[in-house]
């Protein structure tokens, strides 16, 4: 099983179901639900419709809760997680091993039996703030990156988003244990 979490990176929704539907069409997928990601309504759509979505595409209940992503380490094994998309804000949490939401609680627990972890990140802050952060979780043993761009040089100059298109081929080099390449597009 793969486990799909968003954060709430709300402009790439749309892109990142696009993955899920692509990961879901070859593999069991396990939802996962930040806080924000699953209550907060916007622009892009309602928190409800997420929740809904996801749960169409894959056939499970996302997780919503700390408590309910704390077993997806050993008592409930995934083969690979998938954050996508990853907020700079979760990016910041993992390098600093922070956990106080599902998505890295889940993140976690599944790092603890050293399995694949793969970001897809979007982030308007990735080459400022948090460019020390992409080198600081780039390192470890296995978490990999999708491939990603700038994606408004002018207006966003610090912004970085992952190729969404990218996640499945990216999904099986990671499962093999390598990066996809090239990292920056």
């Amino acid at each position: 099983m793969i486990g799909y979490a968003m954060c709430g990176s709300f402009c790439t929704h749309k892109a990142s179901l696009e993955a899920l539907r692509a990961v879901a069409s070859s593999h069991d997928v396990l939802p996962i639900l930040s806080f924000n990601a699953a209550s907060t309504d916007t622009r892009f759509g309602t928190a409800r419709d997420l929740i809904d979505t996801v749960s169409s595409i894959t056939g499970h209940e996302p997780v919503m809760t700390i408590k309910d992503a704390e077993p997806l380490g050993p008592k409930r094994p995934l083969d690979a997680l998938i954050i996508s998309p990853c907020t700079g804000n979760t990016l910041a949490k993992l390098a600093c091993a922070i956990t106080d939401t599902p998505v890295t609680m889940a993140a976690k627990a599944h790092l603890r039996t050293d399995r694949t972890l793969l970001i897809a990140l979007a982030s308007n802050d990735a080459l400022a703030a948090n460019l020390s952060n992409i080198g600081s979780v780039l390192v470890r043993k296995n978490i990999f990156f999708v491939p990603m761009r700038q994606d408004d040089v002018v207006a966003k100059p610090h912004s970085l988003v992952a190729d969404f298109t990218l996640v499945p081929e990216a999904l099986d080099a990671a499962l093999a244990g390598r990066q996809l390449r090239p990292l920056f597009l």
